[in-house]
């Protein structure tokens, strides 16, 4: 009785411990690695690409359709004075200002979205999970091999009165 209601604590306490240790630790790393790294990782790929894709495309496009374009519509002047003042305006704009809203805007948002998510959602769902399966581990491991050792007994001091040989 003695034994299983210490066993029953031990268990219940390492348990314990062990959900609090891996849950704390696994709600700081992943809420603050993980939405930093995402960020960042976030932050620089639109950038990227919007800054280096769509200006080249918008340029290129830009430039040759409303020279096309214009050449045959309109005179000479305007059409060089249109392609190039449109070309440079929009690939300034959408270069700098979109890419720099975007990026601001998706980064911020997914940091929220995803730090919110990640501290609650999988520290919760790792929590429950890893104490479900360690109380379990734990109290098999208990009740199968504990009982094939031999209970520890406390030694006794006797003295020695005499010794024969």
């Amino acid at each position: 009785m003695s034994t299983t209601l210490s066993t029953t604590s031990l268990n219940i306490s390492l348990s314990i411990y062990i959900y609090l240790s891996i849950s704390i630790y696994l709600s700081i790393y992943l809420s603050v690695c993980l939405s930093v790294c995402l960020s960042i990782y976030i932050y620089l790929s639109i950038s990227i690409y919007l800054s280096v894709c769509l200006s080249i495309y918008l340029s290129i496009y830009l430039s040759i359709c409303l020279s096309v374009c214009l050449s045959i519509y309109l005179s000479v002047c305007l059409s060089l004075y249109l392609s190039i003042y449109l070309s440079i305006y929009l690939s300034i704009y959408l270069s700098v200002c979109l890419s720099i809203y975007l990026s601001i805007y998706l980064s911020v948002y997914l940091s929220i979205y995803l730090s919110i998510y990640l501290s609650v959602c999988l520290s919760v769902c790792l929590s429950v999970c890893l104490s479900v399966c360690l109380s379990i581990y734990l109290s098999t491991y208990l009740h199968l091999y504990l009982p094939l050792y031999p209970p520890i007994q406390t030694l006794t001091h006797q003295p020695v009165t005499s010794v024969q040989y």
